[in-house]
Formats: structure tokens, sequence, C-alpha cells
């Protein structure tokens, strides 16, 4: 029987009739929301006592079994006696609900609201008039202000207001400001400290034709920004004033906007006129689209890779190899993170390749045979040998890097050698410690760029500068490098690049700054990768900064029940079990661990690995992290990639050698 459950509202479960199972008591309930707060993951049951109880009662263990029993009979009155509930589950000294993600409406409004990226008005009304209606009323509301649920219930209240206001957004835009205004009105009431509310509120009346009502709530917002917080509006809302007052033609809808609308539709026609029914063309000129629409970022990111796949996947079916080489190949946009965003995909495009390097006639222009050696170059990132052979299947794409740098050079392309410096750059991490390499990489990729015009690998080359000379402690230059970024980014609108620039002034922050403002600079920069379209990335990365954030101040970690640690938790692990001891635990979690992906992140995770072998006294965990590391000596632990930081890799090698003495 499929269970579902509501905390958008008063904590309610149903059956899969829609009915509502019997959750017994006030405790009960609480019991479950504790549990759906640690979204699928294990909560000891001390830490559950700790939670309920202010001051637990002697027998408080076994009430805790109690309600366990208590739920798993309301959850699944239909499972046969003394038979393991498969949704409540023991593991441990703990217990852990395993619900999948799309049974609680709160994982599904914050799935919904991270997946709206740069989507078109139409498609966000369409989400959030749904998403909107999963609500029932204040998140977990029959709880008051529990420990245990503050950061959640804040977290989807902010989600939900921010739902309200795209939504109202998505109105203006479609031309409906009328309908916007009632619920922005009741918003701004209810919210008076949020400004971007006030000002749609505005806008949303001036375009309805009530250009004396918008003044009006421009005049209540600074009164009550006032009131309440004792600070004047912000410029945005003081320049809608001057707008409106000097009836700004911006401010009327449709006359940019159609403009564009009518350039796009006229130019969509042509370009339809043009290509007739070629499909042969139309593939190639779709690939083209893709790889701008990439470089948007959000939902555009999204889709450009998965139409591209079905591009490929067309070019196959025709049976031309010249063609399926071309429809590959012409995606070349430039890639930073040595971690694919969909490895599946990316494996698939791999063997398309190969299969179209093998189908080729032997007189094929190498240019086509330098595009597809470079895409399996690029999409191959993070699959280097976990050693250092040279051959065989697994060193194939440092091949491939090598064989489609030496053709482009010789062909005196630059953007083909662009792509294939970017394939160069994916595969340089056969060991630590490579920072000045890539340093050299990133130099010529922005000079060629620059020089002939290549704005989007001009970026790249910067950003692998950023990396590089943040890895080799030279903050002064990767700022220079930042700027630089930022400059090219605002001039040709390429909304995705603030992301990598965002990240490295939060690192910036905790190198030079206190905890707190490090804390929020990685919070800040983490809402900016939201809906990115990069899982890659994200997956794990925020978690991961506020680690190394606390380990490098001198802070002992702690982890908030929930945590995913995405494709870092097998290193993470055994740092968090030394911190909440003993260290049994610990020791266990290093025995025989893996290797970290040849990564960026690298000489960051044997670092944390190195410090939980040092806590433990694991002699052979420590001799291989030192060979791994000593390569690094020189190099700040965690800055190649730009984002986060765990000092010195030397100071990392000194504690191991003393541990080892």
């Amino acid at each position: 029987m499929r269970v579902t459950f509501g905390v958008l509202g008063a904590v309610t479960a149903w059956d899969e009739t829609g009915r509502a199972l019997v959750l017994k008591g006030p405790r009960h309930r609480a019991f479950l929301a504790r549990l759906l707060v640690a979204q699928r993951q294990v909560v000891p049951v001390a830490r559950l006592v700790e939670d309920m109880w202010t001051e637990p009662p002697a027998n408080a263990v076994g009430t805790v079994r109690t309600f366990v029993g208590d739920l798993r009979r309301g959850l699944e009155p239909d499972r046969p006696p003394r038979t393991p509930s498969q949704l409540l589950v023991t593991e441990g000294s703990g217990y852990a609900l395993r619900v999948p993600k799309d049974d609680v409406d709160a994982w599904r409004f914050e799935r919904c609201m991270n997946n709206l990226g740069d989507a078109r008005p139409a498609r966000v009304l369409e989400v959030l008039d749904e998403a909107l209606n999963w609500w029932r009323g204040p998140a977990f509301a029959d709880f008051g202000d529990e420990r245990w649920l503050r950061s959640t219930r804040s977290r989807l209240t902010e989600l939900r207001l921010h739902a309200v206001e795209r939504r109202a957004e998505a109105m203006i835009a479609l031309g409906n400001p009328a309908d916007a205004v009632p619920a922005l009105d009741a918003h701004v009431t209810d919210h008076p400290w949020r400004e971007d509310a006030w000002r749609m509120l505005a806008l949303a009346l001036y375009r309805s034709g009530r250009q004396a009502d918008a003044l009006s709530v421009l005049r209540r917002a600074r009164s009550m920004l006032r009131e309440h917080l004792g600070m004047d509006p912000g410029r945005r809302l003081r320049r809608l004033e001057e707008d409106i007052l000097r009836q700004a033609d911006h401010l009327d809808p449709g006359t940019a906007d159609t403009t564009v609308n009518q350039v796009w539709e006229q130019a969509t026609a042509s370009y339809d006129g043009a290509l007739g029914s070629s499909a042969r063309t139309r593939l190639e000129s779709t690939v083209g689209l893709m790889r701008d629409l990439a470089v948007t970022g959000g939902g555009g990111l999204e889709a450009a890779r998965r139409h591209r796949v079905s591009a490929v996947a067309a070019a196959e079916q025709l049976d031309d190899p010249v063609l399926t080489a071309r429809v590959i190949g012409i995606y070349d946009v430039p890639a930073i993170w040595p971690r694919a965003d969909d490895p599946e995909q990316s494996r698939w495009l791999v063997a398309a390749a190969e299969r179209t390097l093998r189908s080729l006639a032997e007189d094929t222009q190498d240019a086509a045979r330098c595009r597809l050696l470079s895409t399996i170059a690029v999409e191959s990132r993070g699959t280097l040998p976990a050693d250092t052979a040279t051959s065989g299947p697994l060193a194939r794409p440092l091949q491939a890097a090598g064989q489609a740098e030496e053709m482009a050079r010789r062909l005196e392309d630059p953007s083909l050698l662009a792509f294939a410096l970017n394939g160069v750059f994916m595969q340089s991490f056969r060991r630590a410690g490579l920072a000045a390499r890539r340093d050299a990489i990133g130099t010529e990729i922005t000079a060629l760029a620059a020089a002939h015009g290549l704005v989007h690998y001009e970026v790249l080359g910067h950003l692998i500068r950023i990396q590089s000379r943040c890895a080799l402690a030279d903050l002064t230059a990767a700022d220079r490098h930042a700027a630089a970024v930022d400059e090219l980014a605002a001039r040709h609108e390429l909304p995705l690049v603030s992301v990598f620039t965002d990240w490295f002034r939060a690192l910036r922050t905790a190198t030079t700054g206190s905890l707190a403002a490090a804390e929020e600079a990685y919070e800040q920069a983490a809402r900016s990768l939201r809906g990115a379209g990069m899982p890659g990335l994200e997956n794990g990365l925020l978690p991961l900064a506020q680690l190394c954030l606390r380990l490098t101040h001198g802070v002992a970690p702690h982890e908030t029940p929930g945590t995913d640690w995405g494709p870092y938790e097998p290193w993470v692990r055994p740092v968090l079990l030394v911190e909440a001891g003993p260290t049994d635990a610990a020791a266990s979690a290093l025995r025989g661990i893996p290797s970290p992906a040849r990564d960026l992140m690298f000489e960051a995770l044997w670092c944390l690995v190195a410090r939980a072998a040092v806590a433990v006294g694991d002699r052979d965990v420590l001799t291989r992290a030192r060979t791994q590391l000593a390569p690094a000596a020189a190099e700040v632990a965690g800055a190649g990639s730009g984002l986060i930081t765990l000092g010195p890799v030397a100071d990392c090698l000194t504690a191991i050698e003393t541990a080892l003495r």
C-alpha cells in the first residue's frame, strides 16, 4: 500500500485512496514529523529522546519503541504480523522513514522550485498553480518552535513566499497584472519586509491602469519598512517610484517585449522556410541552437543536454557517420567542472563518438575527428583510473585528449584548439599537485579566445585560472580573473558564470574573514547555484564547504539530520565519526577506504581521510594519504576547485609524518 505524507499544514498521512490514516495522539505526530525532517536518514534513539522531551522520562527509550510500534500499525495497517516494516525501518540504534521523494508534499514542493530555473512565465504559472495548492496551512502547523524543526520550517516558509512572488511575476509577464493584485496585496500585508513583493504590486497596479494606487502602495511600503525595520526602501523601489511619476515607456507592457517577440517570430518563420524539410540540415542547426541554449543555465542547460542526445540518436539512425560526427562535434560548450551532471548520458555520448570514429572513412577530414576526440575527452570527465596507468580502456580519455590537441595544433584552427584544450584540462587530474599545469592550460585558452573572439572559451580560461591560482595560494591573481569573468558575463549576458564567481568569493571570505561571514557567504553562494542545472557541481557541495570551513576555523563539525553529502559521503563519514566518538566506527569506516575521484576535490578529500586516520592511528591509510598528497605539498587543499579550502596540504603532510613517527 502506498502512503503519502503532508507537512505543508498539519502533519498527516494518507493511504492510496486519499483517506487519512489514524496517527493517534500529538506525540505520535511529533515523532513522525521528526523522522520526516530527517529526509530518509536514520535518527538515533538518543537524538529522538532529546528532541521529543525537554526532561525525558525514565522509560523514554521504551516509550520511543512504543511510538514506533503504534506508527507502524497506523501507517501499514495491512502488514502481516511479525513481518518487517518497509516504511518505518530500524537501522542500528535508530529509525528512518524510507519514503519515496514524491510521497512527501514538502519534498515535491522543493523539487518543483529547484527545477523551475529560468522557465518561461507560462510554465512557471502552470507549475506554481499546482504546487501552491499543496499548502494547507503553515508548514508543520501543529507544532511550536521546536529546535529540531526551525531550519526546515524556515526554509519551507521562505520557498513558499518566493513561489507566491514568482507566480505573481509570471502573471504580470503574461499580461494579467490585475489578476496578480489581490494575492500580492495580501502577501505584502503579511510580509511587509519583502521589497520585491511591494515592487511587483506597484507594477501590477500601474499596468492595470491604476497609477495613483501604485504610488499609494509605494508610499505604504516606505512607511512599513521604516516602521518595522527602521530603514528606507531600496534602490529598485525608489527607481520604480521615479519611473511611475514620469510614466517611463519601459513600464508599459509589451513595448520592448513585443518588439523582441515579433523579431523572434519573424526569424523563426524565415528559418523554417529556409530549411524546408531537410532532416540533416535541421539536425545540425538544432544542435547549434542547443549549444547557445546551454549557456543560459537552469532549464536551458538541462534542455540542451536532453535534446543533444536526441539529436545524436536521430543522426545515427540516418546511417551517415559524417553527419553524426558534425552533430556530435557542433556542441562544443565549454566545461569547467570535472564531474558530469548526468554520468549516464555522458557515457552514452562517449560511446556514440567512439562508434562514429570507427565508422568514418580513412579520408574523412581531421577536423571532424578532432571534434569527436575532444568530445570523448570532455565527456569522460571524472573517469580517470584509480592508478596512474596510461594504457588500457580507462586511459582512453587521456589518449583522446592528446590526439585532439595534436590535430588542432596542426590544423591551426582556434576554435578547434580551444575545444581540444578543454578536453586536455578535463584530463589533467592524473595525480595531485597539477595546479601549475592547469594554470598553463587556462593561460593558453584565455589568450587564444581573446585573440579570436571566442567569448565562452575566454570565460573558461579565466575560470580555470581562478581555480589554479587559488590552489597556488595566489588569491590576488584569482581576484583579477574573477573580475574579468564578471565583466565578460555582464557584457555578453552569461548568467551561469556568476555561480562560480559567487563561490570563489565565498572561498575568499573563508580564507580571510570570520566564521560567521564565511557561513553567510556560502549560504548565499548555494542559493545562486539552485536551479542552475548543474547537479554534478551542486550535489553535496554546500555541506562539504561548511565542514571544511568549520575544520579550518578550529570548530568541531556537526551533522544536521538529513544532510546529503552527495558523492563525498565515503570520505567525509570517518571525520564525522571521529568527532562523534568513540573512534571504533571511524576506524571501521577507514578500513579499505577507496581513493577519491581524481578531480578538483582529490586533495581535500584525502586530507579529510588523513585527519580521521591520524585520530585513530591507522598507519596503512596514513601511508596511502602521504603518497597521494606528497606531489601537492605546495598547494592548498580543495582550493583548486575555486570553491572550498581545507588549508595547506603541507600542514596535512606534517600531521601525517608526526603520526607515523
